[in-house]
């Protein structure tokens, strides 16, 4: 049997075990999802056609991986005006394998993610005290432009590029710095003005440099 599925605004002709990759869900490896937009499902010459959709109709998937797309490059240049410039994007994608097509208002016989959650709220409800007390220890803002050197357009730029977060800035390595400085023609300034060293201050909980510097120049100036 297969099946006419639509999600994320696309269509995919699917069958049971068939591994694809779709626009990003939410849902951890391991969770089973319902795609209730089912378009059409048939069995060799006989199809059973929605308008738009089949009623009672189901798909449900095993998600496999959580993952982004390869980078899609957009250059844009103006002759004559000395002007180019060049932006990559990594779109997010969720990767699942095809676990049953139920039609008639069958119901699907896992559901793992329910489980899941419900899993989750007891463990939750447990560790309550502990979790809360980690959120206050814990309140730190994951904004890239608190590096000292990144303002409002550059963090747009590192944002498309995928660096949305400290976190992201922080885990660079040397062959990751080199193709961001590339793609987003940075110069040098990644190291030079040590962004990973400070992503990780910031995260540890650190005033950033451009404050501590500040509160320094008020300091001397006041003595």
């Amino acid at each position: 049997m297969f099946a006419v599925i639509k999600t994320g605004g696309k269509q995919y002709r699917v069958a049971a075990n068939d591994v694809l990759k779709i626009e990003k869900i939410a849902g951890e490896v391991g969770d089973i999802i319902e795609i209730g937009h089912v378009l059409a499902h048939g069995e060799g010459d006989a199809v059973t056609l929605g308008a738009p959709f089949v009623d009672g109709a189901l798909v449900t998937a095993e998600v496999v991986a959580q993952g982004r797309a390869a980078t899609v490059i957009a250059f844009k240049k103006r002759r004559r005006q000395n002007s180019k410039r060049r932006r990559g994007h990594r779109q997010y994608e969720t990767t699942v394998r095809i676990d049953e097509i139920l039609i008639g208002g069958a119901k699907p016989s896992k559901k793992a993610a329910a489980k899941k959650d419900t899993v989750k709220k007891e463990a939750d409800a447990e560790q309550k005290p502990a979790k809360k007390a980690k959120a206050e220890k814990a309140e730190i803002v994951d904004d890239i432009a608190l590096i000292s050197g990144v303002g409002p357009v550059l963090k747009d730029k590192l944002t498309e590029a995928g660096y949305a977060t400290l976190t992201s800035i922080s885990k660079l390595k040397k062959a990751d710095i080199a193709k961001l400085d590339e793609e987003l023609s940075l110069g040098g300034r990644i190291e030079r003005e040590e962004w990973v060293a400070q992503a990780k201050e910031l995260l540890a909980g650190k005033p950033p440099r451009a404050q501590v510097d500040k509160d320094a120049a008020a300091a001397k100036e006041s003595e």
